[in-house]
């Protein structure tokens, strides 16, 4: 399940503006961090030539991609990918919630919004539908997430260990150790996510 970073109801023009918003953030970003291409790479654990491609625009990098992005330079996706700058209160409708994976069953996550607060900060809506499951990668020490189902029950995988967390129920955990979103019921999961990353230092 290798799915990049799509918009649906956009046109071309948007996915366009979308590839070079990200291009334009990861370079801003890496500016401002002072990190080398070299060192960048290293740190979210992508090639050099992937960065060169993001960086000029080239490429429409899958999720993982953008989230170790994001992670190694202390930034939210919604940072990376944000071609607006808004007012202090931004409204996000909701036919510009960005859908950053889904199967073709039915699955997907979309992030709903996001901050820098004082890191990053990001609220997400995720469907898993019966028997598949999304891995996440370890996030950078001190990452937590919250999560709360609205539907179904999620079987949530923290460094081997799994737990069941039906609907109405929520649960936290740090997230700096591979974690499972995973759905092993009969019915569709639905729950909303939010992740808490500490600034770099």
């Amino acid at each position: 399940m290798h799915a990049s970073v799509r918009v649906p109801g956009r046109n071309v023009a948007d996915l366009d503006l979308l590839t070079q918003s990200l291009a334009r953030n990861v370079k801003r970003w890496r500016g401002e961090r002072g990190f080398t291409l070299e060192a960048l790479a290293a740190r979210a654990g992508v090639s050099r030539g992937m960065l060169i491609q993001i960086e000029q625009a080239r490429t429409n990098p899958s999720l993982g991609t953008v989230v170790k992005i994001g992670d190694a330079l202390g930034v939210s996706i919604t940072t990376l990918l944000d071609w607006e700058q808004g007012p202090a209160v931004r409204v996000v409708p909701a036919d510009e919630a960005v859908r950053l994976w889904h199967t073709d069953a039915g699955s997907f996550s979309r992030l709903l919004a996001g901050v820098e607060a004082p890191g990053p900060l990001e609220m997400w809506e995720w469907r898993l539908m019966p028997g598949e499951s999304s891995l996440s990668d370890p996030h950078p020490t001190g990452t937590v997430e919250l999560v709360h189902v609205t539907s179904g029950e999620l079987a949530l995988t923290v460094d081997g260990v799994t737990h069941r967390v039906p609907t109405g129920a929520s649960a936290s955990f740090e997230s700096d150790t591979p974690h499972t979103y995973g759905n092993e019921g009969d019915a569709p999961m639905e729950m909303i996510m939010a992740v808490s990353v500490p600034p770099v230092r």
